[in-house]
């Protein structure tokens, strides 16, 4: 039989059959799985397509991982294995951020987004919580909004609690979209006004520390009209991952882009004569946000340092 992966819970595999007439199935991966070099902590992801053995006594096996057309991953906290597959098969990538309560920090955002980019998945940005906003605040927005579109990337603002489905379902129909961000943006209150019903907890933010409390543990797809949404656990940072030192630029446009105007085809943007991206920094084409997020990115060596 062959199904899609719709949750995992760390052990265990919930599989869809393509029989959609059946009900998911609860599958446990095989032990090979364990040999194959897989450099993850998880060998198959939400959004992978399987193959699963059913047995006479009513257990199944996850035999085969089925070729993945992409996927996007993390750092993992496990620092005995490199990576953490958030999933698989993706239409889109959707980054869940708040100016405030709690703040979305700008190197989060792009570190995403260059994760994004390595894996050649489109990313849009949704700011919630907008109806929190002060004029300060509200500023704030407006400049990173801004930005980011300036770049090509879709931005959307709105209030999870007060969700108005006009601009957002139009980027959401018909695709698999992973729906990801800090802990407390909102994330899983933007999915519950989504899907009309309370499909995942939500919880209120620490009052001591402004931040989110982890409310999604394990990823989870739901259908949603004829695609799916995707349910990630809140995430603290994303590191480098599979990215030489000469990659890095190539995953933020606009470093890139005028980055070919460089004297030195292997320039690193750090100092080098004839550096068109230095330039252009000190001209105020490039943000010095941005900027600082690819530095960061560049010297990303510590492998605990965004888990």
């Amino acid at each position: 039989m062959q199904g899609l992966v719709i949750k995992t819970t760390g052990t265990a595999y919930l599989v869809q059959p393509d029989d959609r007439s059946q009900p998911p199935v609860m599958c446990q991966i095989k032990g090979n799985f364990r040999i194959r070099g897989i450099r993850s902590t998880n060998p198959a992801a939400v959004g992978d397509r399987v193959e699963v053995e059913q047995q006479s006594d009513g257990t199944n096996w996850l035999t085969d991982i089925l070729p993945r057309r992409n996927y996007i991953i993390r750092r993992s906290t496990n620092l005995s294995k490199q990576v953490h597959i958030l999933a698989a098969n993706l239409d889109q990538a959707v980054l869940v951020v708040t100016v405030a309560h709690p703040v979305t920090l700008p190197t989060f955002i792009d570190r995403f987004l260059a994760t994004a980019e390595a894996y050649r998945i489109p990313a849009v940005l949704i700011f919630n919580k907008t109806d929190l906003m002060n004029d300060s605040e509200q500023a704030q927005l407006h400049e990173w909004q801004q930005l980011y579109e300036s770049l090509g990337y879709t931005t959307l603002a709105l209030s999870a609690l007060q969700l108005d489905r006009t601009a957002l379902e139009p980027l959401l129909a018909g695709k698999v979209s992973l729906l990801s961000g800090n802990s407390g943006v909102g994330k899983s209150t933007l999915l519950n006004a989504l899907l009309g019903q309370e499909m995942t907890r939500t919880a209120a933010l620490s009052a001591v520390h402004d931040a989110g409390m982890h409310t999604t543990t394990y990823s989870e797809m739901y259908p949603y009209g004829t695609g799916w949404l995707i349910d990630t656990p809140g995430i603290k940072g994303f590191g480098s991952v599979e990215m030489e030192k000469e990659e890095v630029s190539h995953y933020f446009r606009e470093i890139f882009r005028i980055g070919r105007e460089c004297r030195y085809a292997n320039c690193l943007h750090t100092g080098e004569p004839g550096c068109a991206v230095l330039q252009a920094l000190q001209e105020g084409q490039i943000s010095e946000s941005r900027f600082n997020s690819y530095l960061s990115l560049l010297g990303d060596s510590d492998e605990a340092k965004y888990r």
